[in-house]
């Protein structure tokens, strides 16, 4: 396992300008959004009642996740009418050109403190990064398991999101290997591995000049299963990705 390459809050800002992602820890998180580790806590036993992903085209079934959507503009959060989820094939080839309609985010996580201290808190730095305006925000809460011996984060591959800012909150990891992260320069050679295992770190992008993956996971011990926990979180100004009609 590599380290995560943690950078400190003041350079923020800068190396997301500069190489086009950061990674922070947990402390930095609480301190930057404001939230304590109380306040997180309070939401984090959703991961263990997520639904199953039914929209995987792989035939897997080792994903389950939520999904919900919110506007934020000028310091303030506004709920939008549960949504499907979609991405143009151009960002996703496995999934792209699919409305997927995902259980919603449980009411009781949305209107807590601690999670709409984070997302305000992405906001403003999307803000600093774009200039301020209106982020159209996607959150999805994930759980990939190695019930059937392996789960791919990512199995559309090295991929943007076709937004604005990419937020990866590790939540957990618990009787795997793998599942490294990997990010790329957009037009370029450099490229950076490392894996995220404490909870509460962060993976900060840039969408227009990175991409990124995360590698499968196993069973750290055979005939255990395990899983990998994240919260992601995107915010897109020119509005939601939706079908051209």
């Amino acid at each position: 396992m590599f380290a995560p390459p943690l950078s400190h809050p003041d350079q923020l800002q800068s190396r997301l300008r500069t190489r086009g992602f950061v990674v922070l820890d947990a402390a930095a998180v609480r301190a930057q959004a404001g939230v304590s580790a109380q306040a997180l806590a309070a939401f984090a036993a959703d991961w263990d009642d997520l639904p199953p992903d039914l929209h995987l085209r792989d035939g897997g079934r080792y994903r389950q996740r939520r999904h919900a959507s919110f506007l934020a503009e000028a310091g303030s959060l506004r709920k939008v009418p549960h949504r499907a989820h979609w991405q143009p094939l151009e960002y996703n080839a496995l999934h792209g050109g699919l409305e997927r309609w995902f259980e919603p985010v449980a009411p009781a996580t949305t209107s807590a403190p601690g999670w709409q201290a984070l997302l305000l808190w992405l906001a403003g730095l999307a803000d600093g990064l774009r200039g301020a305006r209106r982020w159209y925000g996607e959150a999805h809460q994930f759980r990939i398991d190695t019930t059937d011996g392996i789960g791919r984060p990512t199995p559309e591959g090295a991929h943007r999101d076709g937004v604005d800012l990419v937020a990866v909150f590790l939540i957990g990891r618990q009787g795997i290997k793998g599942g490294e992260t990997r990010v790329f320069e957009l037009d370029g050679p450099r490229g950076q591995r490392f894996t995220l295992d404490e909870p509460w770190s962060v993976l900060l992008m840039d969408d227009s000049r990175v991409i990124h993956e995360s590698t499968p996971i196993q069973p750290a011990e055979a005939g255990r299963a395990g899983h990998r926990d994240t919260l992601v979180v995107t915010l897109r100004a020119e509005g939601f990705p939706a079908p051209e009609n």
